[in-house]
């Protein structure tokens, strides 16, 4: 355990990413910009700093020369990524895709206009007149969403003229490092939205998992479900747009692709070089290896012989109302325990602010049961754990 791995990015999905390395033998290097992140308490070496920080970030690889390095977050000073490359360093899944998945703009020009993959029509603004036209030529209702974000921040929906103005402020206080530019997408009328975990490997060929349905508020999940039932023509073609978008990128790794199911097929929408929030739902059992432990596999050369989908799973999250810096208490967490196909993971995040993700419930059931009366037992079990500061 004398090779390193640099993890930049230590929340919830990092943690559970640490644990399935270490069962492999690895020593990880948790990295974020707040001390006692999640991934941190399960690592064997942390670093704090702000990773849009070039410099810091340098040092940090320099410091602790890793085998691999390995984002887990978007606010990143990506573009390093290249020379590290160049330096013979290993970047996960590959510099290119770090760099094209932090900027929608990057990803969705890729999509749309390299690739010809069908996507929502769009238009970008980086300040307000040009915005206000480009939600003219999108029309109404449209998506507003900060290149560079994530868990929905800044994200809107514009509906009336008086959203308009009040969107672009809330997309600018949302945004995430020094890009101020925003993306505007027209309205999908879609009946199903899901995430198709992708795995492409150095040796063998691309995976797909179950797809995985999700149900979404202010822009972040709230719960998900695997698996999503969904036509199996629009499966294949997801499948495929997931197959040319994340070999464009290149590098091996688990991608969470997004897609939108919609009447006339199927909506490429976004994709994460990494698990997504969304695959927690894997947790609860439903495939023989879940997220984190494909990602760790696959990084690491080792080999995944078939993905099997076993049960169905679910997760439902549990969220803070309050703003503190202290660290949060938790009650009702025995209640939710009750039924024994149910598990609870609280992340062991610092402090709390509303509707920050502190914890999920995950469930499971046959394949063969109500996946209505699955989620319903997880959201009314996760509704028990209340998050006091």
């Amino acid at each position: 355990m004398t090779d390193k791995i640099l993890l930049l990015g230590s929340g919830e999905l990092g943690k559970e990413l640490v644990i399935a390395l270490q069962r492999l033998g690895q020593h990880l290097v948790a990295c974020d910009n707040y001390p006692g992140a999640p991934a941190m308490q399960v690592a064997q070496e942390f670093e704090v700093f702000d990773m849009l920080d070039g410099d810091a970030l340098e040092a940090a690889v320099r410091k602790h020369d890793p085998k691999l390095i390995v984002p887990e977050v978007e606010s990143i000073r990506t573009e390093k990524f290249y020379a590290f490359e160049k330096e013979g360093y290993t970047v996960v899944p590959s510099a290119k895709a770090a760099n094209f998945t932090m900027n929608r703009k990057l990803i969705r020009d890729l999509a749309a206009k390299d690739l010809g993959l069908r996507t929502a029509n769009y238009r970008y603004a980086t300040e307000l007149a040009g915005f206000r036209n480009a939600v003219a030529e999108v029309g109404m209702p449209c998506v507003v969403k900060p290149l560079m974000s994530s868990s929905g921040k800044g994200q809107s929906v514009i509906r009336t003229m008086a959203d308009i103005d009040k969107s672009w402020e809330y997309a600018m206080e949302g945004s995430r490092g020094d890009l101020k530019e925003v993306i505007i997408e027209a309205f999908v009328s879609f009946h199903t939205e899901i995430t198709l975990l992708t795995v492409t490997q150095n040796n063998g060929p691309t995976l797909f998992c179950a797809p995985i349905g999700h149900r979404q508020e202010r822009g972040d999940y709230q719960e998900s479900w695997q698996p999503c039932a969904i036509d199996a023509a629009d499966l294949k073609e997801a499948q495929e747009m997931a197959g040319k978008v994340t070999e464009a990128l290149t590098g091996a790794g688990i991608w969470g692709v997004e897609f939108f199911i919609a009447d006339d097929g199927v909506y490429f929408s976004e994709l994460s070089p990494r698990p997504h929030d969304t695959g927690m739902a894997t947790l609860a059992g439903s495939q023989n290896l879940s997220e984190f432990e494909l990602h760790a596999r696959t990084i690491l050369g080792l080999p995944i012989p078939s993905i099997r989908l076993e049960r169905a799973g679910v997760s439902a999250v549990i969220l803070a109302t309050d703003q503190s810096n202290e660290p949060p208490r938790f009650e009702g967490v025995e209640e939710a325990m009750q039924d024994p196909r149910h598990d609870v993971r609280l992340f062991g995040k610092p402090s709390t602010r509303p509707y920050r993700r502190m914890g999920v419930v995950i469930a499971y059931d046959e394949l063969d049961g109500d996946m209505d009366d699955l989620r319903k037992r997880a959201a009314e079990a996760a509704a028990k754990v209340k998050v006091n500061p």
